[in-house]
């Protein structure tokens, strides 16, 4: 019997599995601080944590579903992905909880995420290109 032999897969480094991860949740954490502060003053650290619960959830979601750990500074397989599980997520959850979900508030919950979660993939993936050089 022969054996196969297999090619080692490319293993992404913890560290860069971690610091994606914290800066998705800070980037949506940031998202939800700067609407608190723009909407409701009132009890400023919990009530981020109201507003921005279900899009983590969401986009722990998004982790899963694109594996994102496998290539976590992607910006198709796992950015694309991770943005649009933490809003579909978050929307979905908010709607489920009786927190507000409205037309104005959809729109820039998709271009603010978008813009923090896809971006810094986009900036990491220049800055890649540009070392490479």
């Amino acid at each position: 019997m022969s054996s196969v032999e297999t090619k080692p897969a490319n293993k992404v480094p913890a560290k860069i599995v971690l610091a994606a991860a914290l800066a998705d949740a800070i980037l949506i954490l940031t998202f939800a601080a700067i609407g608190r502060d723009a909407h409701h003053r009132e009890d400023p650290v919990a009530g981020v944590f109201l507003t921005a619960w279900p899009f983590l959830a969401g986009a722990a979601l998004g982790w899963i579903a694109a594996k994102a750990w496998r290539d976590p500074l992607s910006v198709r397989r796992a950015g694309v992905v991770v943005w649009l599980g933490s809003l579909a997520g978050g929307m979905l959850l908010r709607a489920l909880t009786g927190q507000v979900v409205v037309l104005p508030f959809v729109i820039v919950a998709t271009l603010s995420l978008g813009l923090f979660l896809v971006g810094y993939r986009l900036v990491a993936a220049a800055a890649g290109k540009f070392r490479n050089r």
